[in-house]
């Protein structure tokens, strides 16, 4: 694959500079152009069929890409080498435009299957050349359907750019975005754009989420600002032998009016980056420059990324919204997937549905008491093994379950879960405790991001072959939050601890950027935060659930951040 890849960016450096004269051999006898269209038609009808494929086909996915990539490869060389005749015979710019843009969506699809960060940068590649190329401008003011296709190009290139962090070619795009909307408006006054209008607030409202702020670092592992894996702290071996790798994960959050672009909502895309690497010296540089370089004055994009001294991501699947049975299905195949050595991690964000609602003036004392712990706790440098005498079974929450709930009742269908669609149908939409035990057979670590957290505590000693590692989200309130679980403005608070630590105590605490010295608070933090580890590492009372994750570098980070 990696030669086809280096192949694709020769081709993109040398695009537009195609003229040969041949129809390629086997071919002397049929016209250039019916060869070109025949190769359209071929590649079309493959393209249709892989964007149906599954989550939960990833095999089957993984051997008809490279089937649908040889056809545009094929498809993409032969319009440069016959380019001249084939616009003699009434090719447009546009259409060309549009084989570069469907081998950008091959790749992003793929990286968002398999996370290799070689994909992100291919598909970064391909439609930066579309942009500074302008296929699609040429009778853009003329052309309804051409307005469309360039409109759907910036808002696919807005994806990428926003998952490859890219932010100075991401506000360009929303700017072309904004700007086209509005000339589509007056230009096409017998079509409603009300949806692409909505796009533009989507992607508006976003960003007004994600600011610069709660990118000060990156998300993603970085070995520049976390701690280098050789140096990891090792759990002694009587406590346990194996050495699980988070290998597989599965993303999704339900929430009514929640924060997102397209089909990414902003809790799944902290999370996204959370369970990545950052490419040595990619994004990441010195306080005092810009967080980000620009993307004109990157050379090698996939230099940039692509980090081969790195192990490869974990592998993730973000699901949007999805019905349960499709959920279901998505955890069954990829547990039955997973490696040996294995472990999955699920991260579910919902809102709930209890048996009692909590009492707000409850919240606010909790609240105002974690509070205390909190700046009690970033002013200790050192934190004591002591405190590691909590994590001794294999469930984290800050919840005690209330009187009377077993282990049972998870079954009844009344009873706590996590609401995935509307509420008005019963149990369909909703996602039980007991829904997740047949998948306990396998190692699994749970997050679960609700006011509903509690009731998955259920799972804890009903597992089907192996304990399962349990990160629930506490159910005290902020006098500040809406009583929605602690969404905020920029999504999940919990979910903003987990990514981004430090920003999500400046939240808590009502303070903003201006009145901290980021750098330092960051070290600081971070030293804390490393010191907690080497406590839990140290510790002859880790319960072996722990102790078997601990060597992760994303799973030890995710497990001290909680």
């Amino acid at each position: 694959m990696s030669q086809h890849q280096h192949q694709h960016q020769h081709q993109h450096q040398q695009h537009g500079h195609g003229g040969g004269s041949g129809g390629g051999s086997g071919n002397a006898n049929i016209p250039v152009s019916e060869v070109y269209w025949s190769l359209v038609d071929k590649a079309d009808k493959k393209f249709s069929k892989i964007r149906d494929l599954p989550f939960y086909e990833r095999q089957r996915y993984d051997t008809y890409f490279y089937k649908v990539f040889k056809v545009y490869t094929q498809l993409w060389k032969f319009q440069q080498e016959n380019r001249q005749k084939l616009v003699e015979s009434g090719l447009k710019r546009w259409e060309i435009g549009e084989i570069a843009s469907r081998i950008a969506q091959l790749y992003f699809g793929q990286y968002m299957r398999t996370s290799e960060a070689s994909y992100l940068s291919e598909s970064y590649i391909f439609y930066e050349a579309i942009l500074t190329r302008e296929y699609f401008k040429e009778g853009l003011c003329q052309d309804l359907n051409l307005a469309n296709k360039q409109l759907r190009f910036l808002a696919r290139f807005l994806m990428v750019c926003l998952v490859y962090n890219k932010r100075e070619m991401v506000n360009q795009l929303v700017s072309q975005l904004k700007s086209l909307v509005d000339e589509c408006k007056r230009t096409f006054q017998d079509t409603d754009f009300k949806e692409w209008k909505l796009v533009v607030q989507e992607i508006n409202r976003f960003l007004k989420a994600d600011t610069a702020f709660m990118n000060t670092r990156p998300l993603r592992y970085s070995l520049a600002l976390d701690p280098n894996t050789d140096s990891l702290p090792r759990v002694a071996a009587s406590i346990t032998n194996r050495n699980l790798r988070l290998r597989d994960a599965i993303l999704s959050s339900y929430h009514h009016n929640e924060v997102k672009f397209s089909e990414l909502t902003l809790d799944t895309f902290r999370m996204l980056q959370c369970l990545e690497w950052e490419p040595s010296g990619s994004f990441y540089q010195s306080p005092g420059t810009k967080l980000g370089a620009s993307a004109h004055t990157r050379t090698n994009h996939s230099q940039d990324i692509v980090d081969h001294t790195l192990p490869p991501n974990p592998r993730k699947a973000v699901l949007y919204r999805p019905s349960v049975t499709h959920f279901v299905a998505v955890l069954a195949t990829i547990c039955e997937e997973l490696p040996p050595d294995g472990v999955l991690l699920l991260y579910l964000s919902a809102s709930g549905r209890r048996r009692s609602p909590i009492s707000l003036s409850a919240g606010v004392g909790a609240f105002s008491d974690a509070t205390e712990n909190i700046t009690r706790n970033l002013q200790t440098v050192a934190i004591s093994s002591d405190e590691t005498s909590c994590i001794t079974s294999g469930s984290l929450s800050d919840d005690v379950p209330p009187s009377g709930q077993g282990k049972g009742d998870c079954m009844h269908h009344r009873s706590p879960c996590l609401q995935f669609g509307n509420r008005n149908n019963g149990g369909s939409n909703c996602i039980y405790p007991c829904d997740l035990l047949p998948f306990t057979r396998r190692p699994l670590v749970l997050i679960v991001d609700s006011d509903s957290s509690l009731a998955f505590e259920a799972i804890h000693g009903a597992e089907k072959g192996e304990p399962a590692a349990l990160l629930l989200s506490p159910r005290s309130l902020a006098p500040t939050v809406v009583p929605d679980f602690s969404r905020c403005p920029g999504g999940s608070l919990f979910t903003v601890f987990l990514t981004a630590p430090l920003q999500a105590f400046c939240i808590l605490l009502g303070f903003s950027s201006s009145e901290i010295h980021m750098e330092v608070a960051e070290k600081f933090l971070s030293s804390s935060l490393n010191d907690w580890g080497l406590a839990l590492a140290k510790s002859d009372s880790l319960n072996p659930v722990w102790a078997q994750i601990l060597n992760d570098p994303f799973l030890r980070r995710l497990l001290i951040r909680y």
